[in-house]
C-alpha cells in the first residue's frame, strides 16, 4: 500500500493499538472479509506485547506526562514497556542528555506500578 498523504498523526500505546486492531478484525469477520497476513501479524504482535488495556495505558501516559523531565515519546514507551526496575527506566532514558536522580526514578517507578 502506498501512502500519498498523511492527514493526521497521533501517538498510541500498544494496548490502544491492540484494541483498534481487534475492532478491525471483528468488523472484517462480520463482513466475511479475509484478514491479510500483515494484519494477522500486527494483531498477534499487539496481543503478545500489550500488558494492560487501552484505558489504563492512556491514563498512565497522562500521569507520566505530569512528571518533570518527561517527553511524550518517553511516556508512551514507558506505558508500553511497564518497567519494573530503575535499570529499565535508565535504559529508556539512555539517549537523553540528562540523567535522572534517585527521586525522579522512584516517582516514575511508583507511577508505573500504581497503574497495574
Amino acid at each position: 500500500m502506498i501512502v500519498k498523504k498523511v492527514f493526521e498523526e497521533e501517538m498510541l500505546t500498544i494496548a490502544e493499538a491492540k484494541e483498534i486492531l481487534l475492532d478491525i478484525r471483528e468488523s472484517r469477520t462480520e463482513q466475511e472479509m479475509e484478514l491479510g497476513y500483515e494484519l494477522r501479524r500486527a494483531i498477534n504482535h499487539a496481543e503478545l506485547s500489550s500488558k494492560t488495556d487501552g484505558v489504563k495505558s492512556r491514563k498512565l501516559v497522562e500521569e507520566l506526562l505530569k512528571l518533570e523531565k518527561m517527553k511524550p515519546e518517553i511516556a508512551y514507551r514507558l506505558a508500553d514497556i511497564m518497567p519494573t526496575s530503575f535499570d529499565e527506566i535508565r535504559s529508556i532514558y539512555a539517549k537523553e542528555r540528562f540523567t535522572l536522580s534517585e527521586e525522579e526514578l522512584t516517582k516514575i517507578l511508583d507511577t508505573v506500578t500504581d497503574a497495574y
